[in-house]
């Protein structure tokens, strides 16, 4: 008995001391966390909110500014807010597999396995929005038409969901999306009263923009979250959404990936003969193209003219990208009218409209570097060269995930700097065009082996030197069988 009440009080003794030697560095009331004392801080608090944060991203200092500000909001919660910088930490990044999208991850009782990802946030009161729906209540719940009058008009934008029953069933649905939506206002009711006004019969969604219905979905037993998630993406863009900082990120986000673009000059004389003519084509195609207008004459706008190459005096013109693609189109017309803008478009969806195919100019040093940078121009000559085995990855300049790939790719590089038949390439994906399918996200690796033959293999394993050498030798043994085979026959 003694012996055991002696090695609990060890026990005791250590565990307080344990807990004594657990403060943790931090900065504004956010957890600095590194290698050393991330476990810690997972045992230590049961929801902990972390930003895995990129110094180098223009995208990462604004999350950031957001991430501290709903620390200030979160002071006293259950909730505590931790950052980890990647460029320092890259041994921990990696153990978390956290060097790829989303930069914002929840992890829930120290578990650091199956952290929650996060939705894209917008502001500090996004992050903080998105918390209390997890948490619970997620939507308001609206009791008369006096308070629904009041919602639909307090924000350009809301949701407004009609359900007979607000607890359970068909309204699960609705709940579930609203967590993944913090930057619009949801609620919910069963009034009867609200269900007339609108003329509804059946549990539905409603978009309601500046107090006008613009868009209901039926909701039934076979709705499914991300049904209702793509519905409200789709139409809580307008008819032709203008580019700018703030709808930026919900172009981009939608589910519809073809994109007409519209650069125009909004202070010319007949802009507005040109903009009613673009915006009278986008009715037809809602769901189908996305219509953005890119004022030229903004100076923020600079990035999207250089990415599209569109001088200022080339404007109006009308250019139409697939976001997996990136293949751009070009209308062939000087005339911007209705049923012109409408033909192009049918075109595009109808396979054909020709590519206009874009390339940089080839650097003078191009093959000189251990990775050589490719072109538009030369890609295809060099990725289908019978007698070398191409690895090329396709990246973004401007992408964060794309950039950190950079040093494993010049790893690779070095690696097989001997082998005359193999090389190691990379192409920027936003300023040259390609005859390719990329159905996944940017950096995509595509292996060209050495054959009199147009085979392209998709790299999807880990991304690390190991697993890309195994993988391009592998390939190379392939392709060297089947030219024995054709050769034999």
């Amino acid at each position: 008995m003694r012996r055991a009440l002696l090695c609990l009080t060890v026990c005791c003794l250590s565990v307080a001391a344990d807990a004594g030697s657990t403060s943790l560095p931090e900065e504004d009331g956010v957890l600095l966390l590194k290698k050393d004392n991330f476990n810690r801080a997972l045992r230590q608090y049961g929801q902990l909110l972390v930003h895995f944060f990129a110094p180098l991203s223009s995208d990462a200092q604004r999350l950031a500014l957001a991430f501290r500000g709903a620390a200030e909001q979160l002071i006293g919660s259950e909730v505590k807010l931790g950052v980890v910088d990647v460029s320092k930490e890259t041994e921990l990044t990696n153990e978390l597999n956290a060097t790829t999208p989303p930069p914002l991850r929840l992890y829930l009782s120290g578990d650091r396995h199956n952290p929650v990802p996060c939705p894209v946030f917008q502001s500090s009161a996004s992050i903080v929005t998105w918390l209390k729906r997890r948490a619970g209540p997620s939507a308001d719940i609206i009791t008369d038409l006096n308070q629904s009058d009041r919602f639909v008009a307090s924000e350009e934008l809301v949701v407004l969901g009609l359900f007979k029953d607000v607890e359970q069933g068909s309204v699960e649905v609705f709940y579930a999306a609203s967590v993944d939506l913090p930057d619009l206002s949801f609620s919910v009711t069963r009034n009867q009263d609200i269900f007339r006004k609108y003329d509804i019969t059946q549990d539905s969604v409603l978009l309601v923009r500046q107090s006008t219905p613009v868009q209901v979905l039926t909701v039934t037993s076979q709705t499914s979250k991300e049904g209702l998630l793509s519905f409200i993406a789709v139409h809580q863009l307008e008819l032709v959404t203008e580019y700018n900082g703030q709808t930026a990120s919900r172009i981009l986000s939608s589910p519809v990936l073809n994109h007409a673009i519209l650069f125009v000059n909004k202070t010319d004389e007949g802009f507005q003969t040109v903009y009613s003519a673009f915006h009278a084509a986008a009715s037809p195609y809602r769901g189908k193209v996305v219509f953005v207008m890119v004022d030229v004459d903004e100076p923020r706008n600079g990035r999207m003219l250089e990415y599209f190459r569109v001088r200022e005096s080339e404007a109006p013109m009308v250019r139409l990208v697939n976001l997996t693609s990136h293949v751009t189109y070009h209308l062939p017309s000087d005339t911007l009218d209705t049923p012109t803008v409408i033909a192009f478009c049918q075109s595009y969806l109808d396979g054909t409209a020709q590519p206009k195919m874009q390339s940089e100019v080839l650097p003078a040093d191009w093959d000189q570097k251990p990775v050589i940078q490719l072109v538009g121009d030369n890609l295809e000559r060099l990725a289908f060269n019978p007698d070398k085995t191409a690895f090329i990855m396709f990246y973004l300049p401007y992408s964060e995930e794309s950039r950190s790939l950079f040093p494993l790719w010049e790893e690779l590089a070095q690696h097989f700097l001997d082998r005359e038949d193999v090389v190691i390439a990379r192409i920027d994906a936003s300023a040259n065009d390609f005859n390719l399918s990329m159905r996944e996200r940017y950096p995509t690796l595509r292996l060209f082996p050495a054959l009199h033959a147009e085979r392209v293999v998709a790299y999807t394993g880990r991304r690390n030197l190991k697993d890309l050498v195994r993988f391009l030798e592998k390939e190379m043994d392939r392709a060297k069988m089947d030219r024995a085979q054709v050769c034999h026959l």
